[in-house]
């Protein structure tokens, strides 16, 4: 298809946007000539900053429309479509599961029911929100892929003028707040598999031995697991953890419906006092938007991610069910006795009890690769450049010693790291996985005024908003009071 001039020099410039290296560009015009015809077209003539002249022919350059990035990503040991569905189940399938029953003590079983399939609703169609502006970002910048900072970072340099002085503050925001989320939980992980471990061991063998022994021990495993570097290798951690914690749900199923349910004095509705904490809990449970690009951006077909029967679809569909159950039944059987985990609400020093503790346990350990791997590879983004190339495994290796060293003390040093978490959480869920999403769309659209018929996407759009204000306010500020309550 013919291009003028002028449709040339727009795309040009938008190339030379996302492309810095690129410094000046030009159009030259040449004539073709055949024994049949003659025609017109033009080379575009790039000049980079290291005085390097680059030529492409115009028949060769496509728009926008044109641009695919899946078709032009080159990934180096991609994961298959159900390695993609393992690693999705994975990041949101953790110790969260195992508070839902809390969360329906606090949301009451109809309104809790309920609301955990609306929250599940919303968190998938945020996260349909990041990874569609994402790959529109990535068709108007012709780049293959983003991850999730630099989406933020696009959007917001390309989005209306009053936006574009916070792209540098917002990135950095995305990129700290999903470091220090994930460095916490890792921690937090930590502390779970050593307290569970010293608890099945003292009840069996009476060692009577402090946590913190516990957790020096795991450094042994875990310097194995975390210098894993490929999701690809990962996949047969995440699928064994996926089955040993389903069978920890199933034992701990099996014990409650070995019991008469009883719904009598069960609550139906939450109080306007424990609305917040049923929220927060729910979508901090089944959020792990951390995870989505790295793992769309490493999959062999990436168009299978999104779509009514994608990854993201089957997979939290799989755990809305069996969220709602865990914690539906859990509270049914617990009532007001319900506590944080439900594993505590099992008979003590049955061997029942310690088997689910030990297989959570287990689970967990086998999860910390994934937790791992989005934190360092964000890491090692902004050091690769200033690291020579002889010198990068050598340094990678370095560096995740490191910083498992370095959790591993923050461990040892505050064992009770739950509501430091459930903070950190309770602000970062909200941020990552409603607000920015729902942002990044509202910012994309804005230029074209794409928000459909009476402006509907924007109303839904401002909806979502007022939801992740009200988690993020209403968490913050009941963690920040559990965190007072430890050290009164």
């Amino acid at each position: 298809m013919a291009k003028s001039v002028k449709q040339l020099r727009s795309m040009l410039s938008s190339y030379c946007q996302h492309h810095p290296g690129v410094k000046k560009l030009g159009i030259v015009r040449r004539s073709v000539m055949s024994s049949s015809w003659s025609s017109m077209s033009y080379v575009v003539v790039l000049i980079t900053n290291d005085e390097t002249f680059l030529t492409l022919d115009v028949n060769d350059w496509k728009d926008d429309n044109d641009y695919e990035p899946y078709r032009n990503r080159q990934i180096t040991n991609p994961n298959s479509t159900v390695g993609t569905l393992i690693h999705m189940v994975k990041g949101s399938l953790g110790t969260g599961i195992m508070a839902m029953p809390l969360a329906f003590k606090n949301g009451g079983l109809i309104f809790g029911s309920i609301g955990t399939i609306v929250i599940c609703i919303i968190y998938v169609h945020c996260v349909h929100l990041l990874v569609s502006t994402t790959y529109k970002a990535c068709k108007r910048g012709k780049v293959p892929l983003m991850g999730f900072a630099e989406t933020v970072h696009d959007v917001f340099f390309n989005g209306p003028a009053k936006v574009q002085p916070l792209t540098k503050l917002v990135t950095g925001y995305v990129d700290v707040m999903i470091v220090i989320q994930s460095c916490l939980s890792f921690c937090l992980y930590l502390v779970f598999i050593a307290k569970s471990l010293r608890d099945v061991i003292y009840n069996q063998q009476q060692f009577d031995w402090d946590t913190r022994i516990y957790l020096l021990l795991l450094l042994i495993p875990m310097m194995l697991i975390t210098q894993i570097r490929e999701l690809k290798y990962l996949v047969l951690f995440s699928a064994i953890a996926n089955l040993l914690i389903i069978a920890a749900i199933c034992i701990i199923l099996y014990v409650i419906f070995n019991e008469p349910l009883i719904f009598v004095n069960r609550k139906m509705w939450p109080q306007w006092s424990t609305l917040p904490s049923f929220v927060s809990t729910v979508l901090f449970a089944i959020q792990g938007i951390r995870y989505v690009l790295p793992i769309e951006n490493k999959m062999q077909h990436p168009e299978h991610f999104l779509g009514s029967f994608g990854v993201l679809n089957i997979a939290i569909s799989l755990l809305t069910v069996l969220y709602t159950i865990t914690g539906f039944f859990g509270y049914v059987s617990y009532g007001e006795k319900t506590k944080g985990s439900v594993t505590l609400n099992l008979p003590e020093n049955k061997a029942i009890a310690e088997t689910t503790r030990l297989l959570a346990a287990i689970a967990i350990l086998f999860t910390m690769g994934l937790s791992y791997y989005v934190p360092m590879e964000i890491l090692w983004h902004h050091l690769q450049p200033k690291v020579l190339a002889k010198r990068a495994n050598l340094v990678q290796i370095v560096l995740r010693f490191s910083v498992l060293v370095a959790l591993l003390g923050i461990a040892i040093a505050i064992p009770e790291i739950e509501p430091f978490v459930g903070l950190v959480g309770s602000f970062g869920s909200a941020t990552l996985a409603v607000l920015i999403p729902v942002t990044i769309d509202i910012i994309f659209r804005w230029p074209a005024g794409d928000f459909g018929r009476a402006k509907w996407q924007l109303v839904k759009n401002v909806v979502l908003l007022v939801f992740g204000l009200f988690v993020m306010v209403s968490g913050t500020y009941f963690s920040i009071l559990d965190v007072v309550a430890i050290y009164k």
